[in-house]
């Protein structure tokens, strides 16, 4: 809805406001009249009824207050012109997506206007996946939304020339929203569908309109070895189960295969980029017949160069992991120690829940206890928080059995 409204204003304050507008009205029309057959369709149409009108009043004042008189807008009712060099969508998201990768504004204002506008994921749970406050992650995005009111962005698809400036945002904003939907950050259930989807749906279209970019088949490899696990990373009661938990044989074989293609797709010709060095670590994972026979050497050399092309404290955390698996516990802990000063980590829950299992591996129970602990404070999904609750009060036992 958003994405359509903001084809007809231009103008993205106004747009939401037409957005919101458009959910009043459907909640009293509604009751009275009883929701549509085609719910969706009736408030993208409310919303664009508000944004004409809006625009219509905004002629009327401009031609009575000469004081304000600015160039005339385009006619909202005009199609978009194609000039030579344009790419041709027809999907208003991507358009949007691409508005808010704008190189105007910080690289991180635009992953995190893209998620928040175009995939309507929480202020709360963005400040998550960038490991900052709420409060700031909502500062940032408010000024992102001035800035391009200001600098007046036009909501068009870059010509080709400018893809380079655009792309990177818009396949880390893609990655962000997968992620927050294969991990939810809060609530009830491990994952939202819902967000995963719709990532994948992004992903694909950006590979259809963009064949020959790696990092576009990278993503989308990354994407389906992941997505691919969906059906077997909880149990029938919602228990969170790991890797090695996990019955492979129900895992998408079509969407590993399929995987596997753009894989190799990411990786040819050159040095590769983040994205096909995840997906390769992704599908190494996926393509193992057991966890036991998981190629961690391999795993572990394609973090090294992960953590040197992308140099981010959660993949040196991820990495750790695999030195645990691959070198002992005891050396991937000093892994984990060493990064602990690192105040991006401080609140991110998965660096005290991986110190826990691996003192837990090296017979200290008490230590680890205290970083499942400051795990679970940490924590606010229900079902890691519940996986959490259990390791612990399976030291309390281990415990009393040796007493």
């Amino acid at each position: 809805m958003l994405a359509a409204t903001v084809r007809v204003t231009r103008d993205l304050d106004l747009a939401e406001e037409c957005v919101q507008d458009a959910y009043v009205a459907a909640l009293h029309d509604w009751r009275e009249r009883g929701v549509p057959s085609r719910p969706g369709a009736w408030l993208t149409t409310a919303a664009r009824h508000n944004a004409l009108d809006a625009l219509r009043r905004a002629r009327t004042l401009r031609s009575k207050l000469h004081l304000l008189v600015e160039p005339d807008e385009v006619e909202p009712t005009e199609p978009m012109t194609v000039g030579e060099g344009d790419l041709v969508v027809p999907d208003d998201r991507l358009r949007l997506v691409f508005l808010c990768c704008h190189p105007a504004l910080a690289i991180q204002a635009q992953v995190a206007l893209t998620l928040r506008l175009v995939c309507g994921v929480t202020t709360r749970d963005i400040a998550t996946a960038f490991l900052v406050s709420e409060p700031t992650m909502a500062a940032r995005i408010t000024r992102a939304k001035k800035k391009i009111t200001a600098a007046r962005i036009p909501f068009r698809m870059p010509v080709r020339s400018e893809l380079p400036d655009r792309l990177d945002a818009a396949l880390t904003a893609i990655h962000l929203l997968f992620t927050t939907g294969h991990l939810a950050p809060a609530g009830p259930e491990l994952t939202r569908n819902d967000l995963t989807e719709r990532a994948l749906d992004l992903a694909r279209l950006l590979r259809t309109l963009l064949p020959e970019e790696r990092e576009v088949s990278g993503l989308l490899a990354l994407l389906l070895a992941n997505h691919a696990r969906r059906a077997t990373r909880t149990a029938a009661d919602g228990q969170l189960l790991l890797l090695e938990e996990q019955d492979r044989s129900a895992w998408d074989s079509d969407a590993i295969a399929e995987a596997h293609e753009r894989v190799l797709e990411a990786l040819g010709g050159g040095s590769p980029g983040r994205f096909a060095l995840q997906a390769a670590i992704a599908a190494l994972h996926a393509t193992a017949p057991t966890y036991d026979d998981t190629d961690w050497a391999q795993i572990l050399e394609l973090y090294d160069r992960l953590v040197r092309t992308w140099p981010s404290p959660v993949v040196a955390l991820n990495r750790a992991v695999a030195v645990a698996m691959v070198h002992g516990p005891a050396t991937g802990l000093a892994e984990v120690e060493a990064l602990e000063p690192d105040e991006r980590l401080t609140g991110y829950h998965y660096l005290p829940a991986i110190k826990a299992d691996l003192l837990r591996r090296l017979g200290r129970p008490a230590d680890a206890a205290v970083e499942y602990e400051r795990a679970l404070t940490l924590a606010d999904n229900a079902a890691e928080r519940a996986f959490l609750t259990s390791r612990l009060a399976d030291l309390d036992l281990s415990n009393q059995a040796r007493r």
